[in-house]
């Protein structure tokens, strides 16, 4: 079976990236990608690392174009964008997977609140599975409209989510510091992310109200196993740094211990073996020899792999959780794809098991 496959949006970083894999993908024909401004020119005169491997050419975005050419469609457009769009590809027999935040939160009060509109199509919402394989894969199998994770809000969720699961750490009381690379704010230009601006810098930019906030709330209180709670749980405090990486984001967590719960490297280790046990792209580091023990955004970069480690502190009761992730590969991309293969009943690492470059 190969699989006709399109993306909308394919100019930017998460389109290109998306294209890029897609690509190389052994069950799909990637046979339409869509640019509002660049409607006739080569896709490698954008991306030139695939100048003699793609051919694709941009084409307007169409309905009845992505019907004829497509099973699937990969919507990499900006957020605000997908909501107006998804509804009359789904009419007309069509999969999607979102890469916007547009169908990410299940609350349409929480979407304005985080986002200050309106959203057009909420009655959607119990429609869209939340794109993150390792927690929604029996949902996805089924899905026809997948809202892949946001970046930040999948390295805070890999990270935490054993940890909830289990019991460990109290549910609302969790700090997560994140630091992202500059291609986290697209392929756009802005004087924030000029160069000259953004380099050598570690510069704060969301310390409160982050909008990925109301993801990591959404997903880490589904880990809870006391079906008797009946509010929401988890809160989490979140600030983002952008720093002078181009790829990559790592994320600290600081999690306090559970009142009566008696916590080891041992048991650590034990809770987050259970939970990554059989899943492909999920790694636990904690070595005790060598240059990167724990994780670290240049290892991952390029790759569809997430790092994840751990140091416990007695001192103030708390675990220190690090996990790192390209963020438009296992960030965007690449979940979006291993979607796209669980939906379409392949193999879930198919196409996307590739180790980045070291030294890098």
């Amino acid at each position: 079976m190969t699989l006709n496959v399109g993306v909308v949006g394919a100019s930017g970083f998460a389109g290109g990236e998306t294209v890029r894999i897609l690509s190389q993908h052994p069950k799909v024909n990637l046979n339409y990608i869509t640019s509002r401004r660049l409607v006739g020119k080569y896709f490698h005169s954008i991306y030139p690392n695939l100048r003699n491997l793609v051919d694709y050419q941009f084409e307007e975005y169409k309905v009845e174009t992505a019907q004829e050419k497509c099973d699937v469609i990969f919507l990499a457009t900006p957020h605000g964008v997908s909501q107006d769009m998804v509804s009359s590809l789904l009419e007309v027999g069509l999969k999607v997977i979102d890469l916007s935040a547009d169908f990410r939160l299940k609350n349409p009060i929480i979407y304005k609140k985080y986002y200050k509109k309106e959203h057009s199509h909420p009655e959607l919402f119990s429609d869209a599975v939340y794109g993150l394989p390792e927690l929604h894969r029996d949902q996805i199998k089924d899905a026809y409209l997948v809202a892949v994770a946001g970046c930040h809000a999948s390295s805070a969720i890999y990270g935490l989510f054993p940890l909830i699961r289990e019991g460990v750490i109290e549910r609302s009381n969790i700090i997560i510091d994140s630091k992202t690379g500059s291609s986290g704010s697209g392929a756009s230009v802005n004087e924030s992310t000029h160069h000259p601006i953004r380099a050598n810098s570690i510069r704060p930019y969301k310390m409160t109200g982050h909008r990925h906030t109301a993801e990591i709330e959404q997903e880490l209180n589904l880990q809870i196993s006391d079906t008797k709670i009946k509010e929401p749980e988890v809160k989490v405090g979140f600030s983002a740094h952008a720093v002078n990486l181009v790829r990559g984001i790592l994320s600290t967590s600081h999690a306090f211990i559970a009142e009566d719960v008696e916590v080891s490297n041992k048991m650590l280790f034990k809770t987050y073996r259970k939970a990554f046990r059989g899943e492909p792209f999920l790694r636990l580091i904690n070595q005790n020899t060598g240059v990167f023990r724990l994780p670290d955004p240049k290892i991952i970069a390029g790759t569809n792999y997430c790092d994840v480690g751990f140091e416990l502190d007695h001192h103030l009761n708390r675990i220190v959780v690090l996990c790192t992730l390209d963020n438009l590969i296992k960030g965007t991309a690449g979940n979006a794809i291993q979607s796209m293969n669980i939906m379409s009943r392949f193999p879930e690492n198919m196409g996307l098991e590739f180790s980045g470059y070291f030294p890098s």
